[in-house]
């Protein structure tokens, strides 16, 4: 999930009663680890969800040659419209996909979060399990303090975050810019593309975040 920002949303169509209806929805990872979609009122999707609230979200490697062949995780939970009011999400929305702020000025446009009951992972053969809601989710410990440490990347270190575009993630950009942070890695914008950065081992503090930084910087 943390690589992707883009899966398939299954619904329960209301005006193809009994068959299920399938969108393109980009999302991001709250600091529980849950999807958040950001969706208009007026979609077909959003209509479903009003009706039955019961989805799954798929989303696969993109980058695989051989999409039969390359890993993908499904998603399925219950949608659950968030408080308009939570600017948590909001903002770390906006950072993953900033040209959606004019969504709010224009459209009926409100965040659902899905909500985990069970996901399928497959990685390729003999790599098919069910995980379950505990296994899958897992808490962001840098949820009180990744907007500072992004705010201090992108002012104070471009040169580092270009260095790990391009060095690490083998993608050269015009502009890059951090967007979130978690126990597992980071995440950039490179002209608008999502670029993942994984660390080695698993981090908790904003020490051990720093001293990762500044060892990939130096990669």
């Amino acid at each position: 999930m943390n690589h992707q920002s883009v899966g398939v949303l299954s619904t329960h169509s209301v005006d193809v009663e009994g068959y299920p209806f399938g969108s393109i929805a980009p999302f991001v990872l709250d600091y529980e680890s849950a999807p958040v979609l950001l969706i208009s009122d007026i979609a077909q999707h959003t209509r479903n969800i009003k009706q039955n609230n019961k989805v799954s979200l798929t989303v696969f490697d993109q980058a695989s040659d051989d999409p039969q062949s390359g890993s993908r995780l499904t998603w399925i939970g219950d949608a659950e419209s968030i408080d308009p009011d939570d600017r948590e999400i909001r903002h770390r929305y906006l950072r993953y996909f900033p040209s959606a702020e004019s969504y709010f000025d224009t459209h009926d446009f409100s965040f659902y979060r899905i909500s985990l009951r069970r996901a399928r992972f497959i990685g390729g053969f003999g790599q098919i399990y069910w995980i379950e809601r505990g296994e899958m989710l897992i808490k962001n410990p840098f949820r009180e303090t990744e907007k500072s440490i992004i705010e201090h990347m992108n002012e104070d270190h471009r040169e580092a975050l270009f260095h790990y575009s391009k060095a690490l993630a083998g993608v050269e950009a015009e502009v890059v810019t951090m967007t979130g942070i978690d126990s597992e890695g980071f995440d950039m914008l490179a002209d608008k593309r999502k670029v993942r950065i994984d660390f080695d081992s698993s981090i908790y503090t904003t020490e051990e975040a720093r001293a990762n930084l500044i060892r990939l910087a130096r990669m």
